[in-house]
């Protein structure tokens, strides 16, 4: 019998802007150790017995990222498949689509629903949660895993059980519901991960959820598929997407069914959906604060402080959060961690930026950084990596200037292809279709300034492209 992990790789993680944006958000995130949640969570798959290929649905802007994370990580060569949305429609459209994806190959195969943004700390309590969840799964019944409360959270809705059997699931209480729940010894949080054959929540989900079942097979119909050795790439047709019912898994089948059942666990389990549940996974010190990143304090308590690349000072300050990112500054009171997405609301609303890149933007062919920009100018600093390619393309608007700082590069300029070597530059006029290649080995590292009377990311006009952009 193979155990499958599938890992959703989605939302925004509005609560812990300015490092989680839309472009990049909370799956990217990288700890302390160098490693990002979502790399935790396929290592986290991958260390498993029985385990036969990694499962991952996401959105498709995220694939190259994704696939990235995971080959640094991915000694074992496992197989991995990838499901690719256009947009969110919420968790219940992920797991069908993953179901009636591997159903077509094994429907008796053990699918364990992973998030991509949870942290768990013992691996050891996981695997064993684990076992006795696939026994059950293998019984036909649709699992979840109840985290044993340490502390009335009001953040997590909770599960009420006799052993393995469901009572009820419950919405997120207030201060005194949670401590009941916490002093009768019956309530689990519900950690959202979730553990069931594919014939199984095949069968449930026509009976509780048909609508979203039958859009989700009519779009995979109607969706691209490619296949290679070790991996499987499926594109999901927007249009019959856009179609698909949005509803959460919970809501739409593990609520309604007669056949769920939990496993009970202490895994060392966390959500990090907040700035300060990621600070405590930093070391405090003597004074209650924590710091990821380089800071000078003076009279500072109970703080948590990270900087990715400046120095920040603080002096006569309590229960704070201060986050330091190249272009954005998050202070907030601690008790007030979770109001963070209200700014990442206000942000997005107002159509500004910061609520979807970074300085630092991760295309499939490497990153771009802004280095500076003023009314009739802006300064990149571009890395292609080896053998990538970005596309034939042409800006109204904008002409470019190219300088070869490491590297080589292949350039297209109008009707002429020549090689750029380190400390040599080229001119793009306006008007030219151009492109610019990493025929070498080691990244190619260059420095762009565009010059013009618009300069915005929209002023693109592909003509061919290695991504399916154009």
């Amino acid at each position: 019998m193979s155990v499958i992990p599938v890992i959703l790789c989605g939302g925004a993680g509005s609560r812990l802007w300015p490092v989680s944006r839309e472009s990049h958000p909370k799956p990217f995130i990288r700890l302390g150790d160098g490693q990002s949640l979502l790399q935790k969570a396929f290592l986290r798959g991958a260390g498993l017995t029985g385990v036969s290929q990694i499962v991952t649905v996401t959105n498709r802007e995220f694939f190259f990222k994704t696939e990235d994370e995971f080959r640094k990580i991915n000694a074992g060569k496992l197989p991995t498949s990838f499901l690719l949305e256009p947009f969110g429609r919420n968790t219940a459209a992920a797991v069908a689509a993953a179901a009636l994806h591997l159903a077509e190959r094994d429907p008796d195969a053990a699918l364990l629903v992973l998030a991509a943004d949870h942290l768990i700390s013992d691996q050891k309590a996981f695997a064993a949660a684990v076992q006795r969840a696939v026994g059950l799964a293998l019984e036909g019944k649709l699992v979840t895993f109840g985290i044993q409360p340490d502390a009335p959270e009001t953040g997590y809705g909770y599960i009420e059980a006799e052993g393995n059997t469901v009572l009820r699931f419950v919405e997120k209480p207030d201060a005194a519901t949670a401590q009941s729940y916490l002093d009768s010894g019956r309530f689990y949080w519900n950690s959202g991960m979730f553990c069931f054959t594919a014939r199984t929540i095949l069968e449930e989900m026509e009976q509780h959820c048909p609508a979203i079942l039958a859009a989700v097979r009519k779009c995979l119909a109607q969706s691209r598929t490619a296949e290679g050795k070790g991996f499987s790439q499926c594109e999901l047709d927007p249009d019959s997407f856009a179609a698909v019912p949005e509803d959460s898994i919970d809501y739409a089948v593990m609520e309604k069914s007669q056949r769920v059942a939990v496993v009970p666990c202490d895994i060392g389990w966390s959500d990090i959906g907040s700035w300060s549940a990621l600070g405590d996974l930093t070391a405090a010190d003597e004074q209650g604060n924590r710091v990821d990143g380089e800071a000078l304090l003076h009279d500072v308590s109970n703080c948590s402080i990270r900087t990715d690349e400046r120095l920040v000072g603080a002096v006569g300050v309590r229960d704070l959060i201060i986050v330091d990112t190249p272009d954005a500054l998050l202070v907030a009171a601690k008790d007030r961690a979770q109001d963070v997405k209200h700014l990442y609301a206000e942000l997005k609303a107002a159509g500004h930026d910061a609520h979807k890149l970074h300085r630092t933007v991760h295309r499939p062919w490497g990153t771009y950084t802004v280095l500076e920009e003023g009314s009739r100018y802006k300064i990149k600093r571009i890395v292609v990596k080896p053998g990538a390619c970005l596309s034939l393309q042409m800006h109204h608007h904008r002409s470019e200037h190219w300088i070869v700082v490491s590297g080589m590069a292949k350039v297209v300029n109008g009707e002429r292809e020549v090689l750029v070597a380190a400390n040599e530059s080229t001119y793009i006029p306006a008007g030219h279709r151009h492109r610019v290649s990493n025929p070498g080995v080691l990244d190619l590292v260059m420095i762009e300034v565009q010059s013009g009377e618009y300069l915005g990311e929209d002023d693109i006009v592909r003509f061919e492209d290695n991504y399916g952009r154009c």
